[in-house]
């Protein structure tokens, strides 16, 4: 029996997240060594407008949780992040030095916010599967994104074109179709340019083999050698997102405890939608014992 810990991406963020996070002072000296000021006000009403603050939140909040869990013995085999939690599952799989990763993450989310600063997004369409959306999707300039589930899937594109697929999709019997509270058009080619440029930054950093199962949110398939962990981490933002793909590999790798870091509960009822034939938690509404009970019960 092996442990997943899953690590979400935007549109999970909240003011204050960064609020009473296990060992806070520890770890958020670490982040001012590295961000200076910009520490204290990251996880603002006003600073979580910006894709830079929304992303270097959820990685320092998911390393946090993660080694919290890890001192109370709940050590995880795989890790796998969504988007932006790609980088905080990097850094708890011993691939990406904690400073390395809130340098990228900042020049990352700076790099999507420049290339977009307004008037672009996601929208998740629920309750049709994919060959259907596509369909909507004809003639509009909007792009696949997210395959989170079968029937939960993630379109980028201008706040105009989304919306007009959304109002088709609920017409053709969605049962939801939300603009998600993410401000540019990730998981798609409109960011191949800042991809490039981050991948470019990426040469400048030393990854190491990991020490526990690096799964690529983007592949579904588990990554081992540095470079193509640094090529997964670097261009994901432009890759459609394959979590279902991810969670059916962990579950094939027999991982029957998921934990998913704060902030939110989405990957967990995504990795429910998965088949998953375990456990499947969420910090945000479990505690770290809760966590230890099952690990204790399913071990057994």
């Amino acid at each position: 029996m092996k442990i997943l810990f899953t690590f979400p991406g935007q549109g999970t963020q909240r003011p204050g997240m960064l609020k009473n996070l296990p060992e806070g002072d520890a770890i958020l000296a670490d982040v001012r060594a590295v961000l200076g000021d910009e520490t204290d006000t990251l996880d603002s009403a006003d600073a979580l407008q910006h894709t830079r603050a929304v992303q270097l939140c959820l990685l320092i909040a998911g390393v946090a949780w993660a080694r919290e869990l890890m001192r109370h013995d709940v050590k995880p085999d795989i890790v796998s992040g969504l988007s932006i939690g790609a980088y905080p599952a990097a850094v708890m799989a011993g691939a990406l030095a904690f400073d390395d990763a809130l340098r990228l993450v900042a020049l990352r989310g700076d790099l999507m916010e420049q290339a977009y600063p307004h008037g672009y997004g996601l929208t998740a369409i629920v309750g049709l599967p994919l060959s259907r959306v596509e369909k909507l999707m004809a003639g509009t300039q909007t792009y696949i994104a997210n395959l989170n589930a079968e029937t939960q899937i993630v379109i980028a594109g201008s706040n105009e074109e989304m919306a007009i697929v959304a109002h088709n999709a609920v017409e053709a019997g969605a049962s939801k179709a939300t603009r998600l509270a993410v401000s540019v058009p990730s998981h798609c080619a409109l960011l191949d340019k800042p991809a490039e440029k981050l991948a470019h930054a990426f040469e400048s950093v030393t990854l190491s083999r990991p020490q526990r199962a690096y799964l690529s949110g983007s592949t579904g398939r588990v990554l081992w050698e540095p470079l193509k962990i640094a090529d997964d981490l670097a261009y994901n933002m432009a890759r459609t997102v394959q979590w279902q793909d991810a969670m059916v590999s962990a579950n094939q790798r027999d991982a029957r405890l998921a934990i998913e870091m704060p902030p939110g509960s989405v990957l967990t009822g995504l990795t429910h939608l998965s088949g998953w034939q375990g456990e499947a938690i969420c910090l945000e509404r479990n505690s770290v014992e809760v966590a230890q009970h099952l690990l204790k019960r399913l071990s057994r």
